[in-house]
């Protein structure tokens, strides 16, 4: 798991100014809208004794810890403290009573957070969904839900071009085509991350009005492109005909080393009504109950450190590069070391650095430990 990225909390329309505990990379987050309506994440941990502020209420811009009453804003700092009494308990609040804050960012239909300490000029970008909002393009935002699985291997399962043969009936053969092969891959990449096109034989969808509107009624090769942003986030582009276009944008959020959390953006230029929206959703969620069921199966659970325990293809050569970003990532500190997270878990509170950190010492919760550059991979040879 990685910090300094964009990863996606919630949707838009599931948060309301009732608090909501989420967990990202490991840690509890407490995720609210303020009287403004605006959306504020902060690090859980009261810094006072412990209490789960996403337990307690939103008082107009501040979220009230259930413990004792101490009250944080949207910036993390506190801004009361009853037992100080009604004058000391607003202006003798100790500095080193804040806590961890993380810039949020709400696009897409989706509630996105910055979990890192990277000045804003800095961060990722979150990957970007062009035809949202324009004319011809129509939108379904979903939460497939939450499936015991690495998010890595989730990742990799969706730019690896050789699995939608066996595993998806809508997009393959279930291995009955004798001919069947993984044509040639045209790779393309960006500073965060490896995508490639290519031609896929597949089968006319099932669904009658779906295969009418796609312009296929037969087996046909297709257009489909796919590819990575970030180390948690995936687009894929299929076009069943020069003029029919479906484009998804799956965000992957991990929740611990070994539970995701997922969401999908789908953007489509046919089938343009509401009950077209449910039969879309209802398709996608078809779909991905076979990756689920796959990938629930993959053992180990996590990705291996090295390519030396798996025996790659020509077309595992996205899923490699894909390997290579991580290591890069890794490579400049940003892995969560999950060995010592784990170790501390009962023991220690631990929060994500956020970006005031690099701006402020006297932290009274311990920055969750990261793998310092070099170590990940000196351990892996070893």
């Amino acid at each position: 798991m990685f910090i300094n990225f964009w990863y996606a909390a919630a949707t838009s329309n599931s948060l309301t100014n009732t608090p909501v505990k989420l967990t990202m990379l490991g840690q509890n987050f407490v995720l609210f809208r303020d009287s403004a309506g605006d959306a504020h994440c902060l690090s859980n941990v009261c810094t006072h004794r412990g209490g789960s502020l996403a337990g307690g209420k939103v008082r107009g811009d501040c979220i009230e810890c259930p413990y004792h009453g101490w009250q944080f804003n949207g910036d993390g700092a506190c801004t009361k403290i009853p037992s100080l009494g009604p004058v000391d308990g607003v202006s003798k609040i100790p500095a080193r009573t804040k806590i961890d804050s993380y810039p949020v960012d709400e696009r897409y239909g989706l509630i996105f957070v910055f979990l890192g300490d990277l000045p804003e000029a800095e961060r990722p970008p979150i990957m970007e969904v062009p035809e949202w909002g324009q004319e011809g393009w129509r939108a379904t935002v979903q939460q497939p839900g939450e499936w015991k699985i690495d998010y890595k291997r989730s990742i990799e399962n969706s730019i690896d071009p050789a699995h939608n043969e066996y595993v998806h009936d809508t997009h393959g053969f279930s291995g009955a085509n004798e001919d069947y092969r993984v044509h040639d891959l045209n790779l393309k990449e960006t500073p965060w991350g490896v995508g490639f096109w290519n031609k896929m034989y597949s089968p006319p969808l099932a669904e009658s009005k779906m295969r009418a509107e796609s312009g296929r009624s037969a087996a046909s090769f297709i257009d489909a492109g796919t590819g990575h942003h970030g180390p948690s986030s995936v687009w894929t582009h299929i076009h069943p005909t020069a003029k029919t276009f479906l484009h998804q944008y799956l965000f992957e959020t991990p929740i611990t080393e070994n539970t995701t959390r997922l969401f999908l953006v789908t953007m489509r230029n046919f089938m343009g009504t509401d009950a077209d929206d449910q039969r879309m959703m209802e398709r996608n969620l078809y779909v991905a109950a076979q990756d689920q069921k796959a990938l629930e199966d993959v053992e180990p659970v996590c990705t291996p450190r090295t390519n030396t325990h798996e025996v790659f293809m020509p077309a595992d050569v996205p899923i490699a590069r894909y390997r290579e970003f991580c290591k890069a990532w890794e490579e400049k500190g940003w892995r969560i070391d999950v060995d010592r997270m784990i170790a501390g878990r009962g023991k220690v509170a631990y929060a994500i650095p956020s970006p005031a950190r690099r701006a402020s010492k006297g932290w009274v919760i311990d920055p969750v430990p990261l793998l310092p550059p070099g170590e990940g991979l000196k351990a892996a040879a070893e």
